[in-house]
């Protein structure tokens, strides 16, 4: 598709039709630090000369594909089998966009009430939602609904909560001027949320497995939140561990949101991804997006039914909970069949792989001299204290052809604390060899 731009003719008539003096009256809500006007971009280029420019650009990448691959820190790399891609390109699914019409659509709503029940089983969750754009979006929905339902605006923040996440839900509450609280990034993995828990208190916000990969027992903080009338919501960004770890339901969650990307959608420089969302039954009406129900024609056939549309365009705008309006849809039926294909103990049994490969892993770190794993438990993924700072070690580690893992320090920019912390992640996709490569590097530049 050819992008052409537009004339200064054509810009003028489209500030006249809505009355805007000029572009920059469009950009008034923003804060002034975040604009730059002067980006360096080249001039007007043709179609081909584009794509010359952006294949020189690729070709700087370092394919995980290609090297060993440890990255982690909400995106994680696994097998997608080539059936998942295959059915989601099937024109009655690539061309069907959402259920505006539910009477026709029905294949599209089945499909969306599969993934319902798949996310529902999983998260230990009464009932979940049709998708929502990510995981980040679906924690900061989470927060608006935990607030609608308690009448309370102050959201806690745990320190081992993604800081992606924690920007997302701190926006949110800036521009609707309601109070939250980050509790200090939590690398230990003791921090006590109870006590900033009180009677303000519209929800707890905490990650299981946390950012630095520690396995928490939620099930204090969960009566806590219950004491103060105050919900729990849990976030989940490794998808995949849910089938090993104990579901955030059984263990006192009120609200559940986590990131699918793991489960038939690749790495993608960021995107699309999937967000799944999942409550307790009482909490439905205030659960944001779609829900698809079934039910039975007049004939007594099964069928099914957008029962739950809570957007502004289906009802009355002071009752909607959401305008979410695409709802990663394409993304949601590759979650449905990659999870379909592998089945109740094909999922436990991946999540059994990855662990066991994230432990084999840690014990050959942990040879290493001046190495220290930071989690005690841990899914696939966890932090390791280096002796000298990651972002280097990681550069170095780049020359050698090896993506060895996050810095810290790019999540959490001015946290000298975590200047020598590096997350490691590992999948089923690792082998043994890239393991010991990793290890061989890792020697060689510490």
């Amino acid at each position: 598709m050819r992008y052409l731009g537009l004339t200064e003719a054509d810009r003028s008539e489209m500030l006249g039709v809505i009355g805007a003096p000029n572009i920059d009256a469009l950009f008034k809500d923003v804060p002034a630090g975040a604009l730059n006007p002067a980006i360096d971009l080249p001039p007007h280029q043709g179609e081909l000369e584009v794509e010359r420019a952006f294949a020189a650009l690729a070709k700087k990448n370092v394919s995980p594909m290609d090297v060993p691959f440890f990255l982690g820190a909400g995106a994680y790399r696994h097998h997608v089998p080539a059936a998942v891609d295959h059915l989601i390109q099937r024109s009655e699914f690539l061309t069907s966009y959402t259920p505006y019409q539910p009477e026709i659509s029905q294949g599209t709503l089945q499909y969306l009430f599969e993934f319902q029940t798949q996310v529902s089983m999983i998260t230990g969750m009464d009932v979940a939602n049709a998708s929502m754009y990510d995981g980040a979006t679906a924690a900061g929905e989470a927060v608006l609904m935990a607030q609608r339902i308690t009448k309370k605006a102050k959201a806690v923040l745990s320190g081992g909560l993604h800081p992606h996440y924690r920007d997302v839900v701190g926006t949110l509450m800036d521009q609707t001027d309601q109070p939250h609280v980050a509790a200090p990034t939590d690398l230990a993995g003791n921090e006590d949320l109870s006590s900033l828990i009180d009677d303000q208190t519209a929800c707890v916000v905490v990650q299981n497995p946390t950012v630095f990969g520690h396995l928490r027992d939620l099930s204090s903080l969960a009566k806590a939140c219950q004491a103060k009338g105050a919900l729990l919501v849990v976030v989940v960004t490794e998808v995949t561990s849910l089938g090993l770890v104990t579901p955030p339901g059984a263990m006192g969650a009120d609200i559940v949101v986590a990131e699918g990307q793991g489960l038939g959608v690749p790495l993608s420089f960021g995107g699309p991804y999937v967000g799944l969302f999942a409550t307790r039954e009482k909490y439905v009406r205030q659960m944001p997006g779609r829900l698809c129900g079934e039910t039975v024609d007049q004939d007594g056939r099964r069928g099914f039914v957008l029962t739950l549309s809570a957007r502004e365009q289906h009802i009355r705008r002071e009752k909607a909970t959401s305008n979410i309006c695409t709802n990663s849809g394409l993304c949601a039926l590759a979650f449905t069949i990659h999870l379909s294909l592998l089945g109740e103990a094909g999922f436990t049994r991946l999540a059994e792989i990855n662990h066991a490969k994230a432990a084999q892993l840690a014990e050959k770190l942990s040879a290493i001299k001046g190495v220290s794993i930071v989690p005690q438990a841990f899914y696939n993924e966890f932090a390791v204290t280096l002796p000298r700072p990651a972002t280097d070690v990681a550069e170095k580690l780049v020359a050698k052809n090896i993506l060895g893992g996050v810095p810290a320090a790019r999540l959490f920019p001015g946290e000298k604390a975590l200047d020598n912390v590096l997350l490691i992640a590992t999948t089923e996709t690792n082998s043994e060899g890239d393991m010991d490569k990793l290890v061989a590097a890792l020697k060689e530049v510490l």
